[in-house]
């Protein structure tokens, strides 16, 4: 291969490329991002950057030596819009194509957004711009935020806004938060860190509308004698009041969605590539089409696509092997992994948990905010979850791991 183009410039894609180099790969590396930014870390962003506590410079994944080491050519503020792999080309959204050898699809996932009008003050948490926008709007003085979805990044949004004091309300469809992937029993525990820091928790309703209205101090348009609707910088309606399936007003000054994320897969239709819920590869990253693998929360690999910090930069790797060997020659198996900040408190999860497991408390209690506890099925450990509890949480972590996922504790 003389030319290899990485499409994204995240975290998966930034170690594919550190990766391809690392292997022996010298020949022509291009990396396209949409982004104008270079890799940066997501994880930080509903965290200590929302807080002020981290700088943009601070997320970098990688120093100007790094950068310089990789000999690439990037090509940010760009999008790509098509590959044509018979041609072994990727069309660009200004028109240009590029010929390359291989491709490394780390196009990663967009975030959900509600359906109607668009709204100012409503935003969904993605990337770095996503970010810095909400930060901007928290830094004006305290604020009415509604957080739509108590999952992962939900639950962090809403534990930053908290910290910075504004006052929250988090709103899940579910019975309660994080139910699917933790379980009735620790859910609770998820549940209880809400209140405990003084957020108004609302479950089992989802969200019908989001509304702006006239009946806001602020400047208004309309007929110059206060009528109208309030509008946002943009000329935008700015968002009022959020309405819920079981009929309750919710007063908003901002609201934050966090209802999920879908694969950037799009502009991918039509291709030849493999598509359902992600590029479609197998537990090696190598897709069905010759010189092209996918790494990251883009990749179903092997029917499972993984939105995990941890999966994404060691995949990598692997997908960068299999590509210059031109077969599956390794295949990626680690067991799942993700951890979560949330409320001073630091969650861990590893493994594949599922809801008829039965959990046990090893040490501490959910009480006590700091416990270690496995889950298990038919006589075996399926997965751990811990709260501050790091250390045995790793011994746990690594035999669960040499036991390939099912282990006795």
């Amino acid at each position: 291969m003389r030319t290899i183009t990485v499409i994204g410039a995240s975290l998966a894609g930034l170690h594919a490329a550190m990766s391809l180099r690392a292997q022996g790969y010298d020949g022509r590396l291009v990396i396209v991002g949409e982004e104008r930014h270079r890799p940066y870390d997501r994880p930080p962003l509903s965290k200590e950057f929302l807080t002020g506590a981290l700088t943009a410079e601070r997320l970098a994944l990688a120093d100007a030596g790094e950068i310089g080491e990789l000999d690439a050519d990037w090509l940010l503020g760009t999008r790509a819009e098509g590959l044509d792999p018979p041609e072994r080309t990727v069309v660009l959204a200004d028109g240009r194509r590029l010929a390359t050898d291989g491709v490394v699809l780390a196009t990663g996932a967009v975030a959900r957004a509600l359906p109607g009008e668009p709204l100012d003050g409503v935003h969904t948490l993605r990337t770095l711009d996503d970010a810095a926008a909400l930060r901007e709007e928290l830094s004006r003085g305290q604020v009415r935020v509604v957080v739509i979805g108590a999952g992962f990044i939900g639950a962090e949004v809403a534990s930053s806004c908290a910290t910075l004091g504004h006052n929250v309300t988090v709103v899940e469809a579910a019975a309660q938060p994080l139910l699917p992937q933790l379980g009735a029993r620790m859910a609770a525990f998820c549940a209880d860190l809400h209140t405990d820091h003084g957020v108004t928790l609302l479950t089992g309703t989802g969200v019908r509308a989001l509304h702006g209205d006239g009946r806001r101090e602020g400047h208004r348009a309309g007929d110059g004698h206060g009528g109208g609707a309030v509008r946002g910088e943009g000329g935008r309606t700015r968002v009022a009041w959020v309405e819920l399936a079981d009929g309750r007003h919710l007063p908003a000054d901002v609201v934050v969605v966090g209802i999920g994320v879908r694969p950037a897969t799009g502009w991918l239709e039509g291709s030849g590539i493999p598509l359902d819920d992600g590029v479609l590869c197998d537990a090696g990253g190598m897709t069905t089409v010759p010189g092209v693998v996918a790494v990251g929360d883009v990749a179903r690999s092997a029917g499972h696509r993984a939105e995990h910090w941890t999966s994404a930069m060691e995949q990598s790797a692997v997908a960068a092997r299999n590509l210059l060997a031109g077969a599956t020659v390794e295949t990626y198996t680690a067991l799942p992994y993700f951890w979560s900040d949330q409320y001073g408190i630091r969650l861990q999860l590893a493994g594949h948990p599922q809801p008829e497991d039965t959990v046990r408390l090893v040490e501490g209690a959910p009480e006590d905010r700091s416990f270690l506890a496995v889950y298990e099925r038919d006589g075996a450990t399926t997965a751990v979850l811990a709260a501050n509890r790091p250390r045995p949480f790793a011994r746990l972590r690594r035999q669960l791991s040499r036991s390939g996922g099912l282990a006795a504790v």
